[in-house]
């Protein structure tokens, strides 16, 4: 069985080291120190804050694990090394809907880096898988939840 890569950029890597340490040294010890104060007030099986803590304490150390396996599988590509004629990781796309002439720019980035909302998309999103591979001036045909959506590839920048 192979391992699967978690592709990013060595921003997007970064991001992830500077989470896992503010979870690990900041939020953790907190986390513990919450649960001894809640411990001292008695009786475990009636204590709100000490079940409360304990959860929280459940869900931090699940999202270390989290982080740490994408760490491990982490395929970071460097951005300056990326360069060609077909769309592929790293690559900003500018595409015109063949259907309603809307314009729109994508950087196709690793599932870590999505930001919808600044135009940062995942190359495993169902857009991105079918933006790689492809070449200025191709069409491509993507299934989105609101239907087939048409789009020509009009640039690619690196």
């Amino acid at each position: 069985m192979s391992v699967k890569t978690v592709p990013m950029s060595r921003e997007g890597f970064n991001k992830l080291k500077a989470e896992l340490e503010q979870l690990e040294m900041v939020e953790w010890p907190a986390i513990v120190d919450e649960i001894e104060k809640a411990r001292a007030h008695g009786d475990l099986s009636e204590n709100a804050e000490y079940h409360y803590a304990k959860d929280k304490q459940g869900q931090i150390d699940a999202k270390i694990r989290q982080i740490k396996d994408k760490i491990a599988r982490a395929e970071i590509i460097e951005r300056d090394e990326l360069k060609g004629d077909q769309i592929a990781f790293g690559a900003t796309v500018h595409v015109r809907n063949v259907d309603t002439d809307a314009e729109q720019t994508y950087q196709l980035v690793g599932p870590e880096e999505t930001d919808v909302l600044s135009g940062k998309i995942s190359i495993s999103s169902p857009v991105g898988k079918a933006l790689v591979g492809h070449a200025m001036g191709d069409v491509v045909e993507v299934q989105t939840p609101g239907g087939v959506r048409r789009l020509e590839i009009t640039e690619i920048d690196w």
